[in-house]
Parts: structure tokens; C-alpha cells; sequence
């Protein structure tokens, strides 16, 4: 039988409650409510701007508008660098589908492990990371068919060098992120560079854009920049540069083309070089622009500048006898020798049958200072005032400091150092009648004002100095131009290995200009340790000459000042040291 509870008669109930804790219950309550309203307030009114950024962190999104790169152009315009628009893959890791199968086919489109691909997706930030930039466009078409949930792609811009390894030490290239690496590329990058846009928009779960939010700033591209180079005269010295390289079995090699009215730089090429648009396993040697980063000692081709100074100083005529024989001469206690004893010799021979004793004799006559100052002028132991990373300024001793053995192996290329670049330059005070040009890798408007260095008559005397030893007789016939006059010298120097000297490593080079009454242009042309039998720079340099002066003089629509006809060229003296 059940038993009956009359609750109303608990005792409990039959009790009187006290009217303040009714009241402290209801005012704790009321508190309560007070408190979550105020919190309320605070978090969706006064104190918001933290939750807002939560929560645009997990919809809103900033998106970087790039700006196109600026081209760079040869001086007639055509294109050495271009930037195309090219896409990149991208994933929101959080939410990738996890299908086994499409992330191996994604992998292998991406040229990736699954493994590779898996420790990018477990990366950090779970809403954003690249997985491959700057892949080809049926790579792209083949990932989006994957139809891979969290999978994107965005536009970027990839650069293009369609002269490739041709003028890769002038233009240099880019990385990834647009940046300049080398060459014009890394020298002028803010100008090329531009400024990159912004677009502030809603994105939902999925990646796609809901709306977009605030103002948008738009990309500012960058400035083309037109450089003084000449594709074609470019390419085509590198081409032959490469074959001499190649045909002497040489280490590498430089030429440099100068126009001497303007003072651009028409050409400055390497061997070795490389492909800008591949850069996989490149060495320094491949990176080096040789013509302005590398130096050396320049041998013979600084005999023609004491030739000049001791005309300036009075001491000496184009036709005053000089006495080499026995074809050596003795300065504290060391003695120097020609490859040749010649005997008597007038200055002009001297240069034209490049006589170490002959340029020491006309040297030693002259205060130490004053070759230094002529040195100096014309541009040894200076850094190229151009806009180039790299460059050096070689190495040239103060005067006070030579010691009589050191200003006669000065006089003839030995105890200084000096790039390809300076050389060239150097030489521009004999194509310009005394004047030393101002160089430019950018292109000129007009004719450069040059700074006197030597008097015009003295300068035209080298020149013709100059073109006898290109003549019968001289160190460089093989340098004749078809159809164009000119003049040059050659200069074989030993290498250096610690503190002396290789015995049979060499760096063969010639320097001259054409045509040779009106220059217009100098070429220098260096090759670096010849080991196919042959080093003198008669041999493997002057033909690298020849035929650049020949290919260059006709684009620029320079008339040929010698009749063509069928010449044969003997083989070069030898030259001295």
C-alpha cells in the first residue's frame, strides 16, 4: 500500500524565509545580467577592434596587385627583358581535400614528392602557402582539372630574356620575387621595379571573392630602360668569342665594343655564360661579367701610352732612333729581354715590333709621377664611373712608392692591374685625338664631350703607330679588317699563382680601334689561359678583333675606307712580353 506525503506539510516549507536573501538572490541575478550586457557592449560596440580582426583574419583578405617589371631594351629598341604573366599554385592547408590519390597527381604535376608536397601543406599558417610559383600554363590547366578543394592559383609576373646567353652578363636577371639579381637587372631594380597595388576583399570558406572591401590602390608599373647594347653586334661578338674560347681550348674569355663618338658601350660579352631563364647549378665562373669584375696585369698594351707621354715631354719623335740591341737591358740587377733582338729601332718600330728594351728606355727618361698621372687620367687604378655592380678599379701603385725595377716592368704591362673595361676605355684617348670619352651602358643622345688628356697631334702619331703594328712587320696582322683600316696592339701577360708567375699560363688580348684615320669604334678583346698550342694575343685575340670591327662598323653604316680584296694574312711576329 502506498504511502501519502502531504508536502505542504513539510516543516521546510512551514518556515519563514528571510527577505534578504530573496532580495540578494534577485540583485545577483540582476548583477549577472548587468555583467554579460556590459561585456556585450564592450565586445560588440566599445571594444571591438580585436574581435573584428579575428574576424576578418578568417574572411578578409588583402591581395597584392604586382606591378609589371619595366622592359629592357637594345638601343634600336628590340627586347632584352620582358616580364609575362604566368601562374602560381597556392593552398589554403586547413582545407585541402585529403584524397590520396589527387595529392600524388598534384605532386607529380608540381614536380614534388608526395612527402615534399605533404610538409608544405602541414606548414604553419593554415591559411596560405605557396606550393610551386611560376609554373607553365598546361601545368596550371592540368591542376585545376584535378578539381582539388583548397587549391588556387594567382597571376604573377615571370621575367623573359629572349637574347639568352648572348647578353646575360649585361642584363642580368630576377628571382621569384621580382627583385634584380645581377646586371641592369639589380642596378636599376627601383626604376624597373614599379609599385605594387592592393585589393582589400571578402573571401568565403572556399576561396572565392564575396565582395570587395574598401578602396582599391592600383599597381604603378616600372620605367623601361633602354640600354646603349646592341643585340646584334652583342650576339654576334659573343658568337665569336665563344669559337675562339672553343678553338684555343682556352679557360674563358671577354670582348668589349666601344663607340668612341658617343661613348656607349656597343657590346660587352662573356664565355662562359649562362641562360637567365635556367640557373640551376650555376658556378661563378659562369656568373663573372669578366670585362669589368676581373683584372689582370695588361702587358704590351701599355706601351703605346709611354710611346705618347715621352712625344708630350719632348723627349722623343715618331722617328728617333732607339738602340735595342742585344735585346736586353739591365735595372737593378734584373735583367729584361725582347723575343727578339731588333737593334736599332725608331719609336714607331718600337711600338710596331712591341720592344720591352725600346718602351723601358723611353720610360726610364720620365719622372715615375708623370707616368702615374698618365695613368691615372686615363682611367687605371679608377673605378668605372658606370652603373654597374662589380666593377673594380684594378690596382695601380702610388708613384712615390716604384722602385726603378718597377716603373720599367710598368712601362710595358707588369706591377699594375687593370679590367678589360678600363682598357678599352683607356684606348678611346688614342680614337679621339687625345680626348678620353665618358662610357654609358644607357643610350646616348648625341656625341659625348671628352677631357683632354694628350695634344691631338701626339694622339694621331700613336694611332698610326698603332696601325703599323697591324701592318707587315708588326705583331697583328691578323687583325686586318676587311675593307676597314686599323690599328691596334696586342699584349700577351703571364698569370699570376701566389706570388709569382705561371710558367705556361697566359692571357692573350688586343685592343684596337677602326677606321683608323676617323675611329669610330674600340674593341678589346682578352683570352684567358690559350692551351691549344697557341697564346700570343696576335694569335688568339687580333682575329676576334678582325672580325667584330668588320660585323659592328657595317651595322652602324660606317662606309669602308680600303678596298676589299682578297688578303693573306701571315702569322704574327711575336711579340714581347
Amino acid at each position: 500500500m502506498t504511502r501519502s506525503v502531504l508536502y505542504t506539510s513539510s516543516p521546510l516549507l512551514a518556515s519563514k524565509t528571510p527577505v534578504w536573501r530573496s532580495k540578494f538572490i534577485v540583485a545577483g541575478l540582476a548583477l549577472g545580467f548587468a555583467v554579460l550586457a556590459g561585456r556585450a557592449a564592450w565586445v560588440q560596440v566599445l571594444g571591438n577592434d580585436f574581435f573584428r580582426r579575428q574576424g576578418e583574419v578568417r574572411f578578409a583578405r588583402t591581395l597584392e596587385l604586382p606591378a609589371n617589371r619595366g622592359r629592357i631594351l637594345d638601343r634600336n629598341g628590340l627586347l632584352l627583358a620582358t616580364s609575362v604573366p604566368t601562374p602560381s599554385i597556392w593552398a589554403i592547408p586547413e582545407d585541402i581535400e585529403r584524397d590520396k590519390v589527387k595529392l600524388a597527381q598534384l605532386a607529380r604535376l608540381l614536380e614534388m614528392t608526395p612527402a615534399e608536397l605533404g610538409k608544405k601543406l602541414e606548414d604553419e599558417d593554415k591559411t596560405f602557402v605557396w606550393l610551386k610559383r611560376q609554373v607553365e600554363e598546361s601545368v596550371a590547366q592540368q591542376v585545376s582539372a584535378l578539381g582539388l578543394k583548397g587549391i588556387y592559383q594567382r597571376k604573377e609576373y615571370k621575367r623573359q630574356y629572349p637574347e639568352g646567353e648572348s647578353a646575360a652578363h649585361v642584363v642580368g636577371f630576377t628571382n621569384v620575387e621580382d627583385r634584380g639579381q645581377e646586371g641592369m637587372e639589380l642596378a636599376f631594380h627601383d626604376d624597373l621595379a614599379g609599385r605594387p597595388g592592393s585589393r582589400r576583399v571578402i573571401k568565403d570558406r572556399l576561396g572565392r571573392i564575396v565582395e570587395d572591401v574598401g578602396q582599391q590602390v592600383p599597381p604603378v608599373d616600372g620605367r623601361d630602360l633602354q640600354l646603349s647594347i646592341d643585340s646584334k653586334v652583342q650576339f654576334f661578338a659573343w658568337q665569336k668569342l665563344r669559337d675562339a674560347v672553343a678553338e684555343h681550348k682556352a679557360k674563358a674569355g671577354s670582348v668589349v665594343v666601344l663607340d668612341v663618338q658617343t661613348g656607349e658601350v656597343l657590346a660587352l660579352a662573356n664565355y662562359p655564360s649562362y641562360s637567365p631563364a635556367r640557373r640551376q647549378n650555376l658556378t661563378g665562373a659562369q656568373l663573372r661579367n669578366r670585362a669589368l669584375t676581373d683584372t689582370f696585369e695588361p702587358g704590351s698594351t701599355m706601351k703605346p701610352f709611354v710611346a705618347a707621354l715621352a712625344l708630350e715631354k719632348g723627349l722623343v719623335r715618331p722617328d728617333t732612333p732607339i738602340q735595342t740591341a742585344p735585346g736586353r737591358i739591365s735595372i737593378g740587377g734584373s735583367t729584361i729581354t725582347d723575343a727578339h733582338p731588333h737593334g736599332v729601332l725608331t719609336v714607331s718600330q718600337v711600338i710596331q715590333k712591341s720592344s720591352n728594351v725600346g718602351t723601358v728606355k723611353m720610360a726610364m727618361q720620365m719622372a715615375p709621377r708623370d707616368m702615374w698621372e698618365l695613368y691615372t687620367q686615363v682611367g687605371f687604378g679608377q673605378k668605372p664611373q658606370v652603373p654597374f655592380p662589380g666593377s673594380v678599379s684594378g690596382r695601380l701603385r702610388p708613384a712615390k712608392t716604384w722602385k726603378p725595377i718597377e716603373q720599367a716592368t710598368m712601362s710595358y704591362g707588369y706591377g699594375l692591374s687593370a679590367s678589360l673595361f678600363q682598357l678599352a676605355r683607356a684606348y678611346s684617348v688614342f680614337a679621339r685625338d687625345g680626348e678620353l670619352v665618358p662610357v654609358t651602358m644607357l643610350k646616348a643622345q648625341g656625341p659625348a664631350a671628352g677631357l683632354r688628356v694628350l695634344d691631338p697631334g701626339h694622339a694621331q702619331a700613336v694611332r698610326k703607330m698603332l696601325h703599323m703594328a697591324t701592318g707587315p712587320g708588326g705583331t697583328a696582322p691578323k687583325a686586318q679588317a676587311m675593307g676597314y683600316s686599323v690599328g691596334g696592339k696586342t699584349g700577351t701577360a703571364h698569370k699570376q699563382e701566389g706570388r709569382g708567375y705561371a710558367d705556361k699560363k697566359y692571357r692573350g688580348f688586343f685592343v684596337g680601334m677602326a677606321p683608323i684615320e676617323q675611329p669610330r669604334i674600340v674593341v678589346a678583346v682578352m683570352i684567358d689561359e690559350p692551351s691549344g698550342g697557341k697564346y700570343f694575343g696576335g694569335d688568339v685575340a687580333a682575329p676576334v678583333f678582325s672580325a667584330t670591327v668588320q660585323q659592328t662598323l657595317r651595322m652602324l653604316g660606317v662606309q669602308p675606307d680600303m678596298n676589299v680584296k682578297p688578303q693573306v694574312v701571315v702569322d704574327a711576329v711575336e711579340e714581347s712580353f
